[in-house]
Formats: structure tokens, sequence, C-alpha cells
């Protein structure tokens, strides 16, 4: 087989192209360099001893701290609504508003309630919220809403719709929110 000029040319490139490709790939390389410790240098080690020092000594004002904190959460935490559902914890609050309403003269009674999915509350907490319709007079409406700020519970008033119904008893009918916060776990829908 006879090649023309212009085939050698390339089978001579080919060649060169493999050898060197081969070269490339078979290269031995470098051995890595290796980093001698700074560990030697007297100095080095007394600012990293001095650092560490300092740190340390900042431990136990943090260890105080955070038995603070975490006693004083604990103390809040008190507050929570504790209960297995979330239904449970709705009727807690229906307890505490009903309370309040008995505590009136003449009592109050609640004409109709709503108990509204219990929401999330931040991360860790939920807000689980009643509604009630009652009529009352003003005195009676003040003396509820400060009782429930002077409850122990974490409950507080989250709507308030006020509508005269008579005003020659002067009567109001009142439309009151109550939430209160609730363990994360009473939250329906996704667990995080």
């Amino acid at each position: 087989m006879t090649l023309n000029r212009r085939q050698r040319a390339y089978a001579a490139f080919a060649a060169i192209a493999l050898a060197a490709g081969l070269v490339i790939r078979f290269w031995p390389e470098p051995a890595p360099a290796v980093v001698a410790p700074v560990a030697d240098n007297v100095e080095f080690a007394e600012k990293k001893l001095a650092k560490l020092r300092e740190e340390a000594a900042t431990v136990p004002s943090r260890e105080e701290i955070l038995k603070k904190v975490t006693a004083e959460l604990a103390i809040r935490e008190k507050g929570l609504i504790n209960a297995d559902t979330a239904p449970q914890a709705q009727a807690q609050l229906l307890q505490i508003i009903r309370d309040l309403g008995r505590g009136e003269s003449p009592v109050v009674e609640i004409r109709s309630t709503e108990l509204p999915a219990v929401r999330p509350l931040g991360d860790v907490y939920g807000e689980a919220s009643v509604s009630v319709q009652v009529d009352c007079r003003i005195d009676q409406l003040l003396n509820i809403l400060a009782g429930l700020a002077a409850r122990p519970e974490l409950v507080s008033t989250s709507g308030l719709r006020i509508t005269s119904t008579s005003a020659k008893d002067k009567m109001l009918g009142v439309h009151l929110t109550i939430s209160g916060v609730v363990p994360r776990k009473l939250v329906p829908g996704k667990r995080t």
C-alpha cells in the first residue's frame, strides 16, 4: 500500500500527538510538599495559650447566663395552655371566658362560640383561639377584659367588636376573640 504525501503528513502528525498524549498521561506527578509544623515557635504557642485561657475564662459567665435564661423560660412557659389536643386547648380557653362571665352580676352568658383552627406562633409555639358572642354592660366587659389580663395563662384578646343592642338598658353586643399560647405539637399540618 502506498501513501501519498498528504496521508504521510497526517500519519506523522497522529504519531506525534499519540506520543505527546502518552507522555502527558504517564508523566510522574511531583510529590506533595510537606509543611513543617508551626508549633515549634514559642511565641506563637504562648499567644495561642493566652487566647485559649481568655476563652476558658468566659465559660462560667456563659453558663450562668444560660441558667438564668433557662429559669426565665421555665417561668414563662408555665403560662402555656397545656392540652393533649387542639380542641382541649380551645375548651380551656372557653372555660376561662365562662369563669370570667360567671364572676359578673348579673352573670354574662355566652350566646355563641367559634373555634378557629390552631395556627403557628413562631417556630416553637402555636396559637389557639376562641371567639364568643355575649351581651353585657360596658362595666362587665371591662371587668372581663381586666380579669383576662390578670390570668396566669398566656392569654390575650385578639379581636373585639362591640355593637349597641339596647340603648335603654345600656347593653352591648360583644364579639370577643381570645388567644392562648400552646405547644407547637397542637398545630395541624407540617411538623418541623
